[in-house]
């Protein structure tokens, strides 16, 4: 077992403790990876109103993008893009950037942060919201960028039809983004 430190706040903290909580951080991180693929597991239990839950929308997203040739980040952000609907449905595209944002590089996190907001371009006249919010964005340099994600992957992955990879089939890739570095 683990000794735990006995500072009751980070003024009084000592080094040797923050040397013990830097080694617990590791095994914190080792655990990331089962914890992404329950929260992905919570989504298949949801459609909220759509023709497919939300675990399967993630998984069509990430299986065009990954048939599409699009490399392991990529489809790691496809596939993520959405895990935080079940938690922050307003916002959650700023709970799979966080999971995300210490493991991939800027344009993708701008993507994966910034999805909703240029998904809302498809729907967002039809709920009285501004279809055009996303050209708020349009100096980025990952605009066309994010763009592209939502027209290719991310809208038309509501398919009842389509044949998506399973979760299975992504899990090697989970583990390997957020397992502990130097392990």
């Amino acid at each position: 077992m683990v000794e735990r430190a006995k500072f009751k706040s980070f003024q009084e903290s000592t080094k040797e403790e923050w040397q013990n909580i830097m080694v617990c951080l590791q095994d914190t991180q080792a655990m990331v990876a089962n914890r992404v693929i329950e929260q992905l597991q919570y989504l298949e239990a949801d459609h909220g109103g759509f023709p497919v839950n939300r675990l399967e929308h993630c998984l069509q997203t990430a299986s065009r993008a990954e048939r599409d040739g699009r490399d392991d980040e990529y489809v790691l952000c496809a596939l993520l893009h959405d895990i935080g609907d079940n938690l922050a449905p307003f916002n959650h595209p700023d709970i799979a950037a966080g999971i995300l944002k210490p493991v991939v590089s800027e344009k993708n996190h701008f993507m994966v942060q910034h999805h909703g907001i240029f998904q809302g371009y498809y729907f967002w006249h039809y709920i009285g919201l501004d279809r055009n919010a996303r050209d708020k964005y349009a100096d980025s340099p990952h605009y066309g960028y994010t763009e592209e994600f939502c027209a290719l992957y991310d809208s038309p992955a509501f398919d009842t039809e389509y044949e998506s990879f399973d979760l299975a089939h992504y899990e090697p890739l989970i583990r390997e983004f957020f397992k502990p570095k130097g392990r």
